[in-house]
Order: structure tokens, then sequence, then C-alpha cells
């Protein structure tokens, strides 16, 4: 039982992510939210122009962003829990990181962290919503929740989205 995880890296900088690790963590998180049915997810790690596209066909927004997340309408099939998508891009990730590779495998945890949570129903379009959000990245990443919010956003700012509920 738990969480499997499908990912496809279609991403120039697929180094910036290591897949067990990231598995580990996505395990951690759904545990942690109190999840422990079969599920499923699937993870793309991309580019910005791909990810330009997906976030203007889905949020109208015509630019990149660093993480995407697409709840499954039909949830369950059969005895597994389809949990849904996550998009990361991971050329936004080495920009924000500076390339730099201790630093985007960080980065790329933290937005998978995000948009694992998105899909277990948080959101972060109120103050006290982010903080909850800051609060259990915290907690799984193991860092300060000062640490805990996305690069380059402010906190209370935009950070990645989710897609249609």
């Amino acid at each position: 039982m738990g969480l499997r995880i499908d990912v496809r890296n279609e991403s120039r900088h697929g180094d910036a992510a290591n897949i067990e690790t990231l598995r580990e963590l996505a395990q951690r998180v759904y545990e942690g939210e109190g999840r422990d049915g079969e599920a499923e997810l699937s993870v793309l790690f991309c580019d910005d122009a791909f990810m330009a596209e997906v976030n203007e066909a889905y949020r109208d927004e015509a630019q990149a962003t660093d993480v995407l997340s697409f709840p499954q309408e039909e949830p369950v099939h059969g005895d597994v829990s389809v949990l849904g998508d996550i998009a990361i891009s991971l050329e936004t990730v080495a920009r924000r990181c500076g390339e730099d590779p201790a630093a985007m495998e960080k980065e790329t945890a933290l937005l998978l962290c995000h948009g694992l949570l998105h899909l277990l129903g948080y959101d972060h379009a109120e103050p006290e919503e982010q903080a909850a959000m800051t609060a259990r990245q915290a907690r799984y990443l193991g860092l300060d929740p000062g640490d805990a919010w996305l690069r380059g956003e402010p906190p209370g700012g935009e950070a990645g989205g989710s897609g249609p509920r």
C-alpha cells in the first residue's frame, strides 16, 4: 500500500531531480496527511515553454510558472485513489537556483511538496491558508518555516497554482 508515483522527465535540466528522494518525500507527505490507502500521482518535469502553454491553457496566464497541480476529476479507480498530476518547470528551478545542483534539488523537493499539498486539498489564497501550507512544507522538508516558501516568491505572493478543481 502507499503512494505510487509515475515520473516523466521532459526537461533538459533533468539532473535537478533526485527521483528516489522525491518519491520518499511524497510518501512522507501522503502518510503525514493521514492518507493510508493506495494512491497514484503523476509528476512531469518540463521546461518553461511547455509550462507557459499549460499555464495559459488552464489559468489564462501566458507565462511560465514553477509548479502546477491538477487534481483528478474522478479520483478513484478501483481500490486506487488517483490524486492527479504535478508539473514542475526545472528550467525555472535552475534559473532561480543559479544552476547550483544542491539548491536545485532542494527547490525541486519544495515544489513537489507544494504541489502535492494542493492535490491533498490545501491552498494559499488567504494568509491563514498560506501559513498552514508553509508550516506543513517546513515539517515535511525539515526546514525552518521562514525557508519553507518558494524561492523568489514573497510571502503572500502567487506561487505556482492549481489547475481546474
